[in-house]
Parts: structure tokens; C-alpha cells; sequence
């Protein structure tokens, strides 16, 4: 139905007839001359319509046409220094595609501000704002450039099952659902599924994937489903091989979102662009930072929001580092397929991001019997990991990897509540649309 999109539409083109689509973003009448700014993909476009000069039938017309109506106009390009950049449209024909009714369950020009819950019952209507558009244009940047990464570096990508008959990590954070005669639940990771691709000898593997959390959040920071990059890397030397990954993958995302130009002028936000290498410290180094910063934490106890926080703070601060790895967790808190370092320590390691965790990983334990002691010092059943311990009886080889929050990273990239970063969210109370 188009020839161009808006964006496309430049001074060279001065004397071409055009045909565009789009949205009426908004109508000026002034009197003998009238204006209808049209909104597509690529931005905005000034239609412009004289007495005199445009037919009467579309003087008319444009009267009729409601604010947010689809049209299809054909027309001449017609270089203007003061329309927005230098071009406007001389129409020749309006069609009218669908008609907006009125009044809009929001103002997409913003005049009238909305608050987020409203703007989320209208999604639809909501992303019809440029800067709101222009969040899910750098997201998808985002994911592309990490699947684009991953491919380029050896990896495949795999689906693992989201219906699964135990939990993937234990603990009691799922979703029950109803699975024919049976109870089911919604996973919590592809974990225990990633883990056992590396003996297949498909070892390095990763999947855009969706997590199911059951938890009561009520946080700027929390979703009860969230999408991850999960990755899975066998025949590791240690938890650094993995670190190391996640590093390189870590920059390159960050970069091609810095590369979003017009969507990040759009949004008046800058990204700072991460160098190699990204700080590496201790759990132990932590809780010494954090104490004498005045938050008090137990050796032992994970860090709260707060806790996190107040480390983002420090560590840019001191160390001028947004990024940094927090390594040698106390091995207690960590799930029960993490590689042990000693009875006191293990190898698992968590990415934070001006203040928020934003990745977890580790080296995996590849020893079955190790695994199943492990597994019973979580009081949890060997036998409902039956499956899945089955799959190192036959040959395992080190491993570990790391779930990389793709909902967190695009929170704290652009200095929003994670809500907004996600399409349709789903939170403790939102189900719908």
C-alpha cells in the first residue's frame, strides 16, 4: 500500500509522487490551511493542505478524520527548510483505512499524561508513542545481537520444555497447572534440560527461553515471567571459562544497543559502553564493602535489593565500574547442581549492573554421585531428578553456564522499572491483556 515509510521521505525526493500509511498523530487548522502529521514505523511526516491549492474534497475530508485514524495518502514530496526535516507532503488523494473512535483511552501525544497501569491496559495504544516504540526497537537490537554472538562463537540454539513434572531448581516458587490426569508445573529454567545437552555432545548450547517464578514481588525489579539468554558450555577448566563468556556477551550486547541512535535520541537516554575486563570480586570482599557502608549482612545471607543497590553505588564510585562479578558464593545458598570450590565455598558467580543482579552462573557439578549428595543436602528427592541424574551416569564432562535476565538488562540500560521494558507483563496482579 506504500511506497515509502516516513523516515525514507527526504528533500532528494522533491517532485516524487509517494504514497504512505499510517497514524494521524494530529490535526492544526488554520483556517485556509491545515495539517495532518502522520506517524508510521519510521517517524513522522507533515501532510499540508492550502485552500486554493488541495481540492475542496480533500479540505473536507481532513475535517472528518478523527486523531489516531489510519490513512493512506498519495501525494508530492515538496522540499520545506521549515517542516520537519525539510519535507512535506501535498496531497492528492486521503483514504481512509480505519477510523479511530474518539475519545482515545490515552493521548499518544502526550500532553495528558497516563500512569503506567493505564498505559499497560492499552498497550496497543501505548506503543504507538515514539519513545515508547523505540524501548522494543533497542530490545530486539538487544536479543539479536546476543543470539548473533552466541552463533558466531560455536553455540546452538535449543528449545527445551516449559511443562515440566518437577521442579528445575527445587524450592516451591512454581506454577501448578493441570496436565491432563496429572499435576504439572510451569519451569522455573531450562537448567536441569541444558545441563543434560552436554552429554550429548551438542556442548555449547543456549536458548532465548522464558521463566515461570511464583514469587509475591512487589518490586520495580521483579516479574513473574521473564525472558533470559541461557547458555550451557561443556569441557570448562573452572567457573572463569564460563565468567568469560558472559563477559564478551555482556559488552557486545551493550554496544549494539549503543548503536540505536534515533531510538536513544528519541528517548533522551546515553548508554556508557563497558571495556574489558569488567571487575571481578568476592562475596567475601562484598559483605567487608557492605558492613563498612553500613549495611550490616551475615556471612551467608544472599544480598538483599538494598544490599545490591548500595554495592552499584560503591563500586561506581570506587572502581568506576557499572558492570562487575561477585564470585565464591558460600556454597549453602547456592541450588544444589552447583560445583562445590570446598565444603565452605562454591563456583558460582552472579553479573551485577549499576546495582542489580542481573545474571547468575556457575560450574556445574558433573559427578553423579556428588550431584545426588548434593540434591539430598537440599532435602530434596533424588528420585524425582531421576531423569535428569540419569544423564551423568554415562559420561559427563565439566561444565557450567549462566541465565542472563533479558528484562533486568534492559532496565538497567535505560533507567526504567521493568513494567516498561516488557510487553505484556506479568506480575502478582496483572494477567491481562
Amino acid at each position: 500500500m506504500r511506497s515509502h515509510y516516513s523516515d525514507e521521505i527526504t528533500p532528494k525526493l522533491d517532485g516524487r509522487e509517494v504514497s504512505l500509511c499510517g497514524w494521524v498523530h494530529e490535526i492544526r487548522d488554520l483556517g485556509g490551511l491545515k495539517f495532518i502529521i502522520l506517524r508510521d514505523r519510521g517517524g513522522f511526516i507533515q501532510i499540508t493542505a492550502k485552500k486554493g491549492t488541495t481540492n475542496e474534497e480533500i479540505m473536507n475530508k481532513i475535517d472528518k478524520i478523527s486523531k489516531e485514524s489510519i490513512l493512506k495518502i498519495d501525494g508530492l514530496v515538496v522540499r520545506n527548510d521549515k517542516a520537519p526535516r525539510g519535507v512535506e507532503i501535498i496531497p492528492r488523494k486521503i483514504y481512509m483505512i480505519s477510523r479511530a473512535k474518539s475519545p482515545l483511552p490515552l493521548d499518544v501525544t502526550q500532553k495528558v499524561r497516563a500512569d503506567l497501569d493505564t498505559r499497560l491496559n492499552n498497550r496497543f495504544m501505548d506503543l504507538r508513542k515514539p519513545e515508547i516504540a523505540s524501548i522494543f526497537k533497542i530490545r530486539s537490537k538487544v536479543l539479536n545481537v546476543g543470539r548473533n554472538f552466541l552463533i558466531r562463537n560455536g553455540f546452538i540454539e535449543i528449545n527445551s520444555p516449559k511443562i515440566i513434572a518437577s521442579a528445575s531448581e527445587g524450592g516451591t516458587e512454581l506454577f501448578p497447572i493441570s496436565y491432563f490426569d496429572r499435576e504439572a508445573f510451569l519451569a522455573q529454567s531450562p537448567q536441569l534440560y541444558k545441563q543434560m545437552m552436554m552429554a550429548t555432545g551438542l556442548d555449547r548450547v543456549f536458548e532465548v527461553t522464558t521463566y515461570f517464578r511464583a514469587e509475591e514481588h512487589d518490586t520495580r525489579r521483579h516479574l513473574n515471567e521473564v525472558t533470559a539468554i541461557d547458555v550451557e558450555i561443556a569441557f570448562i577448566r573452572d567457573e572463569n571459562d564460563v565468567i568469560n563468556v558472559l563477559e564478551d556477551l555482556i559488552i557486545e550486547i551493550i554496544n549494539g544497543a549503543s548503536e540505536c541512535h534515533n531510538e536513544l535520541k528519541i528517548l533522551k537516554k546515553e548508554i556508557e559502553i563497558p571495556k574489558k575486563p569488567i571487575k571481578r570480586i568476592t562475596y567475601d570482599r562484598v559483605i567487608d564493602i557492605l558492613n563498612d557502608n553500613g549495611k550490616m549482612i551475615e556471612w551467608g545471607d544472599d544480598l538483599d535489593t538494598e544490599a545490591e543497590k548500595i554495592l552499584g553505588r560503591i563500586m561506581m564510585e570506587e572502581f568506576n565500574s557499572e558492570l562487575y562479578f561477585i564470585t565464591k558464593y558460600p556454597l549453602e545458598i547456592k541450588p544444589f547442581y552447583t560445583m562445590p570450590d570446598n565444603e565452605k565455598y562454591s563456583r558460582a558467580f552472579d553479573l551485577g549492573y549499576k546495582g542489580v543482579e542481573i545474571s547468575s552462573g556457575s560450574q556445574r557439578i558433573h559427578d553423579p554421585e556428588l550431584l545426588v549428595e548434593r540434591i539430598k543436602k537440599k532435602n530434596l528427592n533424588p528420585e524425582n531428578f531421576e531423569f535428569y541424574i540419569n544423564a551423568f551416569r554415562y559420561g559427563m564432562p565439566p561444565h557450567g553456564g549462566f541465565g542472563l535476565g533479558i528484562d533486568r538488562v534492559m532496565m538497567q540500560l535505560l533507567d526504567l522499572q521493568i513494567r516498561e521494558v516488557v510487553l505484556f507483563p506479568r506480575d502478582r496482579h496483572r494477567l491481562t491483556p
